[in-house]
C-alpha cells in the first residue's frame, strides 16, 4: 500500500516538475497569460470550488451584493490565483537581484519598531494575494520561518521547501512547531504564521469574521502572551503593474485585562479584523474557496 502509495505521489509530481521546467523558460509575461489561461480553465469545471467561493461570499457579505458581483469575484478569484500561482514558480528561480525588481516593501519602519522591542516578531498574514512571496524582501531584515502544514505528496513537498528556501524562509511544520517558535523568537527571528483558514473545534477560538463566528488558531495570541514577541501584519497584494506590493502594518496593540483566555480572544479577534479589512479592499484576491467556515461552535 505504501508503494501504490508513493507511485501516486511520483505520477502527480512528474507533470508538475515537468511545467516548470517550461515555465523557468518562459519570459515572465508569458508565465503570466499561461497561468491567467490555467485559471480560467478550472474556473469552468471545478463546480465544486465555485460553490465554496459562493457560499463563503454569501457569508461574508449577504445580500450587499447581487448574485451577479458574486459570479464576478469568483471568476476574478480564478484568474488571479492561476496567475499568481505560476508567477510563483517562475519568480522563485530568478537571481534575487531580478526577482526584487518585481517586489515593493513598504512600511519597513513598523518592522523596525518591531524588532527594537528585542523579542523577535511574529508576522501574520492570509492567503491573501501572494503571500509566499512576501518573506523574499522581509528576510535580508530579520530572518524568517514560516509556519506550515506539510503537503501530503511528499516529492512535492519537497519542491515547495526548495521554492520557499530560494525566496528566503525556512519552514517550520505545523505538527511540530512550538519548540522551533520558540526557538526563533528567542533568536530574534520573525515567525510567520497564516491565521485565516478553518480549524478543528478542539483547536479552535471562535471570533468574529465578516460577522459571523469563525474558528480561527489561537495560537498567533497565545505565543505573544508567552514571549512578549510583537504582532506585526503582512500582506503581499499584486497589482496591474505586475508589481508585488509587500505591505507591513503598524504592530498590533490590544489592551491586557489579565484574563489569559480574555486576551487571547481579543488579541485573536483585532488580528482577524485586520484581515477582513485587507479581504474588503481586493475580495478578488482571497482565496474564498477553502471552506472558512466549517466549524461551528459546539
Amino acid at each position: 500500500m505504501r508503494m501504490k502509495s508513493r507511485t501516486s505521489a511520483l505520477l502527480v509530481y512528474l507533470p508538475v516538475a515537468a511545467l516548470l521546467g517550461l515555465l523557468r523558460l518562459l519570459p515572465r509575461k508569458g508565465v503570466r497569460a499561461l497561468g491567467r489561461s490555467c485559471g480560467r480553465l478550472v474556473h469552468r469545471i471545478d463546480k465544486k470550488r465555485r460553490l465554496v467561493a459562493a457560499a463563503n461570499l454569501t457569508t461574508a457579505f449577504g445580500t450587499a451584493l447581487s448574485e451577479k458581483e458574486k459570479a464576478a469575484i469568483i471568476r476574478r478569484a480564478f484568474l488571479h490565483f492561476g496567475t499568481v500561482f505560476f508567477d510563483f514558480f517562475h519568480l522563485a528561480y530568478l537571481p534575487p537581484t531580478k526577482r526584487d525588481r518585481h517586489i515593493r516593501l513598504e512600511g519597513e519602519e513598523n518592522l523596525h519598531k518591531a524588532l527594537n522591542q528585542g523579542q523577535g516578531v511574529l508576522l501574520f498574514t492570509a492567503h491573501y494575494g501572494l503571500w509566499e512571496i512576501a518573506p523574499a524582501p522581509i528576510n535580508p531584515i530579520i530572518p524568517t520561518k514560516v509556519v506550515a502544514r506539510p503537503l501530503d505528496n511528499v516529492y512535492l513537498e519537497k519542491l515547495l521547501l526548495q521554492l520557499r528556501r530560494r525566496l528566503g524562509s525556512e519552514v517550520i511544520s505545523k505538527f511540530q512547531a512550538g519548540r522551533e517558535i520558540l526557538k526563533a523568537l528567542r533568536a530574534r527571528e520573525s515567525v510567520a504564521i497564516l491565521i485565516d483558514q478553518n480549524v478543528l473545534a478542539q483547536e479552535a477560538i471562535f471570533v468574529d469574521f465578516f460577522g459571523k463566528p469563525a474558528a480561527t488558531t489561537p495560537s498567533l495570541a497565545m505565543f505573544h502572551l508567552r514571549t512578549e514577541a510583537p504582532i506585526v501584519p503582512v500582506f503581499c497584494s499584486s497589482s496591474s503593474s505586475l508589481i508585488y506590493h509587500v505591505r507591513i502594518l503598524p504592530p498590533v496593540e490590544v489592551p491586557r485585562t489579565g484574563d489569559r483566555e480574555e486576551d487571547v480572544a481579543r488579541i485573536t479577534e483585532a488580528c482577524t479584523k485586520i484581515i477582513e479589512d485587507q479581504v474588503r479592499q481586493a475580495p478578488e484576491q482571497w482565496f474564498w474557496f477553502h471552506d472558512r467556515w466549517k466549524t461551528r461552535p459546539g
